[in-house]
């Protein structure tokens, strides 16, 4: 073979590794900028517990204002969390892939936990709402638990501008009743008013700044159905407490489900005995007023949380049953008890602390 001849081989040996160093580069390149690329998902991983019968930053989870009597308590009652991708953050390929193969982790779609209309701020103060009014519910329910008398009342959340309640009620009136009825509840008020046709008077009696008044107003059609009368107006549940409840929760915990925990905690703290028997429990559950347990996000992280805390008993909303048995954890080390409402929960928790291995509701 001739020098040249070898030169001319060797060139384009040469060229052709040239070729593909630059491809694989270009590839590797490719691949790394993928895995930083962000993706339409989000993850949810088990987050911290919180003891609501112990303390944070040196203060009790949940306290009570002066002249409470309280009982002494023992075990835990831990509120669970998930970590969820930050609102304003963006989750790469590589944290998909990672979550993905994390027997105790989930990938959403980012839609549903931050719908695309929705900014970080707004996102983080809804949750912090959802957060407040889950602390009310779960003072009304365990206090009405636990004995005391909790009244409640319907309050006019807004007044529709140029609506047939405009001039006559004005945000913050308690609807007292309807035609002469009492009325409790949102519900019952607004039965009551639409139990009517159109174009008739409903007379209501409210109460604003402690001073009871008689109003009557005009129905109109709502404009979704001419067949039901509205006078224009919001209205909401409002409760008269008879005991300061305080929580310590810091702003970085917000949502409804954790509302079932601070109610069996405020039921714990206000009555004789330790609920728990001593026991390691935490839970979860949207909580209402009347002590209904709803379903909530995110079961198989907080049961994951919860077991690496080392909880013996976890309190499932009913709702949740199916999706807790799939949790990663070892379910010989702790215990799925079904709840449908707070009383539910009371009633196992005590069963279970007499007799360890006494049948209570579970799931699977």
């Amino acid at each position: 073979m001739s020098l040249l001849g070898a030169g001319d081989k060797l060139g384009r040996m040469s060229r052709r590794a040239t070729t593909l160093t630059v491809a694989s580069l270009m590839l590797v390149v490719l691949v790394a900028v993928t895995f930083l690329l962000p993706v339409p998902y989000v993850t949810m991983e088990p987050g911290p517990t919180l003891d609501t019968l112990g303390e944070t930053d040196g203060k009790p989870l949940i306290d009570f204002g002066p002249g409470v009597k309280t009982y002494e308590t023992a075990g835990s009652l831990a509120l669970t969390t998930v970590s969820v991708t930050r609102p304003d953050s963006k989750l790469g390929l590589a944290q998909a892939f990672e979550a993905w193969f994390d027997g105790s982790a989930a990938i959403v779609p980012r839609d549903l936990i931050y719908p695309p209309e929705q900014s970080s701020a707004e996102a983080e103060e809804e949750t912090r709402a959802q957060m407040s009014g889950s602390q009310l519910t779960s003072e009304v329910a365990g206090l009405t638990e636990a004995g005391y008398d909790v009244s409640s009342f319907v309050e006019v959340s807004s007044v529709e501008a140029d609506g047939p309640a405009d001039g006559t009620l004005e945000s913050g009136d308690q609807i007292v009743a309807v035609d002469g009825e009492p009325v409790a509840t949102p519900d019952e008020a607004i039965a009551a008013i639409t139990n009517r046709q159109p174009g008739d008077a409903v007379g209501l009696d409210i109460r604003r700044n402690g001073a009871t008044q008689a109003v009557e107003i005009t129905t109109a059609a709502d404009p979704d159905n001419e067949q039901t009368p509205r006078i224009g107006i919001s209205v909401g549940a409002e409760y008269d407490v008879p005991v300061d409840v305080v929580y310590n929760v810091s702003r970085r915990i917000g949502g409804p489900s954790a509302g079932t925990m601070f109610a069996l905690a405020i039921y714990d703290k206000l009555t004789p005995g330790p609920l728990t028997g001593g026991a390691s429990i935490a839970g979860t559950g949207e909580i209402e007023a009347d002590g209904t347990v709803r379903s909530i996000g995110g079961i198989q992280q907080k049961i994951a949380a919860a077991a690496d805390d080392g909880a013996t008993i976890f309190l499932v909303p009913a709702g949740n049953c199916e999706e807790a048995v799939g949790a990663d954890v070892d379910l010989d080390s702790i215990q799925l008890v079904r709840i449908s409402s707070l009383h539910d929960a009371v009633t196992s928790l005590e069963a279970l602390d007499d007799d360890p291995g006494a049948t209570v509701p579970a799931c699977g």
